[in-house]
Order: C-alpha cells, then structure tokens, then sequence
C-alpha cells in the first residue's frame, strides 16, 4: 500500500509545481491562458487523489489483483 501513496505524492508534487511555475513564468500572458494553464494541472492532481482513494479502498478489501475479474 505504500507503492500507489508513494507515486501519488511524487504526482500531485509535480502537478502543483507545474501549476506554480505557469504562474511565475507566465508574465505576459493574459489570464484566460494563466487561468487554464493553472486549472489543467489542478484537475489532474485531483484525478489522482481520485484514483489513490479507490486503489486504497481496493486494497483493504481484500482485492490485489484486478484480473480475477474477468
């Protein structure tokens, strides 16, 4: 259960710098690109909070392996 938080933080880490560094570099750019540029990242870290919530609730169920499903 380490694996997935260790990756999701080393994400969400680089997401917001992404994020940060759009809005310093960025200097003459108007706002709707600043705003979109900052809002992108923004939802992929979310996207990956998401999907470590669920491998998280996955692995306390009790299922390792997503191909016993099929």
């Amino acid at each position: 259960m380490i694996a997935p938080v260790v990756v999701a933080l080393v994400l969400v880490g680089y997401y917001i710098f992404v994020a940060v560094l759009f809005l310093t570099v960025a200097k003459g750019v108007s706002i709707v690109v600043k705003t979109v540029m900052v809002v992108v990242p923004l939802i992929v870290v979310g996207f990956v909070v998401w999907a470590l919530v669920e491998r998280i609730k996955e692995i306390r169920s009790g299922e390792e392996d997503d191909l016993s499903q099929y």
